[in-house]
């Protein structure tokens, strides 16, 4: 199924319910750095995020060292963000509630 793009004011609505995720210049992603006490944990959170995503069929730009990762959502066929992003955000914060520092 097509996802609709969201636009600039309804994303900066939708930012309200994320915490430390930033919406890009263009409101075309939303990006957020994770901090772990270690790589495990780390990867134990990419883990997660993976199954979340391969599941709504919807997979994030990531970049991970030691006990960082760096991620960016947007979705490609919509030139844009929409809900699946929003979604998956909302996801990853909940994964690294369990494994944060």
């Amino acid at each position: 199924m097509k996802q609709e793009r969201v636009e600039r004011a309804a994303a900066e609505a939708r930012m309200a319910e994320l915490s430390g995720w930033a919406l890009n210049d263009a409101a075309s992603s939303i990006s957020k750095t994770f901090k772990f006490s270690n790589f495990i944990e780390a990867f134990g959170f990419m883990t997660q995020a993976a199954i979340t995503a391969e599941k709504l069929n919807h997979h994030p730009e990531w970049f991970n060292v030691y006990s960082r990762v760096d991620v960016t959502l947007n979705t490609h066929d919509a030139g844009g963000l929409t809900e699946l992003d929003f979604k998956l955000a909302r996801a990853m914060d909940k994964a690294a509630a369990r494994g944060a520092v």
